[in-house]
């Protein structure tokens, strides 16, 4: 199994999927500011490993306080603000620091000793890698099962693996698939401007020896025009109430073609990318990515310099394309109310 990071003494160890496929290579942070920027530079990505590596990342800064106990719950704050402030669509990245909140806030009535706080906090962020896995392939058992023999799949960015603390949610769909034999093909769409198709799923999917297929992502409609798709399955950052989806940009492109080619299309996400907040995709905030993801590619410039660019992370799937929510618990299925 690909790990994404682990906790090594005094740092958090993150595969920087920047250097992906190239380079293997993992990152020392030593400080919550390294973490805070390995997040912001995609150097780890996906929502659920976001989520986790910024609890290791806040476990790792309060082991390191070394201020008088009345500063502790100070610095915690202002830990977690610069950890929040990292990428604003995905909600698990804010529904894991709440969950440390919570743990730091008990320990702290009982003792005020950092060591001990951030041992605790080490600990839960270990529960939560480990429960990622296993909540995967619950997500990979249940989605499998909506998939027929000889499937072609469609999938875009990568909700894989290296987008989680293993196996994924819609790669862990199309694994799961897999090891019954179910798999044809996976078309992976390139995923432009940064191409965590290209790199990453392909990737993947290679080492796994599954069969993949990349395309740029122009391509998709005329992929499925020559019924080469039997499914379409994609991840997501944020799910709103009603079943509105965040997602990688060009995800609600692909619900649409789905959709006219009567093609069904699932998303694939576990429980804690539920936004029950968020009565719609509307109230769903959107990252803004730098300028130079689009004018240029590991430093070379493919466009004028200085045009000007718009560059959003992720769209909003409206709930009515979307055939199927995959869950750990369970496929959900329109009409979409979601509760707690």
């Amino acid at each position: 199994m690909i790990k994404t990071l682990f906790f090594d003494d005094t740092a958090v160890m993150i595969l920087d999927q920047s250097r992906l496929p190239n380079e293997v290579e993992y990152l020392r942070c030593e400080t919550v500011e390294e973490v805070a920027d390995s997040i912001k530079k995609l150097r780890v990505r996906g929502a659920p490993l976001i989520g986790v590596t910024a609890a290791f990342g806040l476990a790792m800064a309060m082991a390191k306080y070394q201020g008088e106990p009345t500063g502790m719950q100070d610095y915690f704050q202002q830990t977690r603000a610069i950890l929040a402030s990292t990428r604003p669509t995905a909600v698990n990245l804010f529904w894991a620091l709440e969950r440390m909140e919570k743990v730091f806030i008990k320990e702290f009535v009982t003792h005020a000793n950092p060591q001990q706080i951030g041992n605790q906090l080490n600990q839960e962020a270990i529960k939560m890698y480990e429960e990622d896995i296993t909540i995967n392939r619950a997500i990979g058992e249940y989605g499998q099962t909506l998939l027929p023999e000889d499937c072609q799949v469609m999938t875009i960015c990568n909700a894989g693996a290296l987008a989680t603390c293993g196996y994924g949610t819609a790669l862990g769909v199309i694994r799961a698939a897999a090891d019954q034999g179910k798999i044809k093909k996976v078309w992976a769409c390139e995923t432009r401007p940064v191409l965590q198709g290209a790199r990453l799923t392909v990737w993947e999917l290679m080492q796994d020896k599954i069969p993949v297929t990349l395309i740029s992502d122009n391509m998709a409609a005329y992929v499925m025009q020559l019924g080469h798709v039997n499914a379409v399955i994609a991840g997501a950052d944020r799910i709103a109430a009603n079943g509105d989806t965040a997602n990688k940009i060009g995800t609600y492109a692909l619900a649409v073609l789905a959709s006219y080619h009567q093609i069904p299309f699932y998303i694939a996400a576990p429980l804690s990318t539920l936004d029950l907040k968020s009565t719609s995709g509307i109230n769903i905030p959107i990252e803004q990515r730098p300028p130079e993801e689009i004018r240029e590619f590991r430093g070379m410039y493919f466009t004028v310099p200085e045009v000007e660019v718009f560059n959003p992370a992720f769209d909003i799937t409206p709930h009515d394309l979307i055939t199927g929510i995959i869950t750990e618990k369970g496929v959900l299925k329109p009409p979409y109310a979601l509760r707690a």
